[in-house]
């Protein structure tokens, strides 16, 4: 099944790391989420909050740039339990497609080798 969406992507998804927060949180960077990965349309968090799907979240993600955090809009279009009632991996479909902002984040990405 993943095969699958994977095909039906608009955009490549790629490997990025960084730390985040809900947006207007008091918490710092890294400490209840994680940014896993991304695309053009998308990204998937790693997240000790709880969330629910068509939740709206908006999330800074702090880049190694030390300009301003990244800012995110989306919407929880998936849910899967890591360690249940302790972590999940959530899906965020953007708002709007921002090409721009997915270039400042792919920038610190590193390729990983191929085996």
């Amino acid at each position: 099944m993943e095969d699958i969406k994977d095909e039906q992507r608009l955009f490549q998804r790629f490997s990025a790391r960084f730390p985040v927060k809900i947006k207007d949180s008091r918490d710092e960077f890294g400490t209840k989420m994680f940014l896993r990965d991304a695309s053009a349309e998308g990204v998937k968090v790693t997240s000790r909050e709880r969330m629910f799907i068509n939740d709206k979240i908006s999330l800074s993600v702090k880049l190694p740039d030390g300009n301003e955090p990244l800012n995110i809009n989306g919407r929880v279009v998936w849910i899967k339990s890591k360690e249940p009632n302790i972590l999940w991996d959530v899906g965020l479909k953007f708002h709007q497609v921002s090409l721009m902002s997915m270039q400042r984040l792919f920038q610190f990405v590193t390729e990983e080798p191929q085996l």
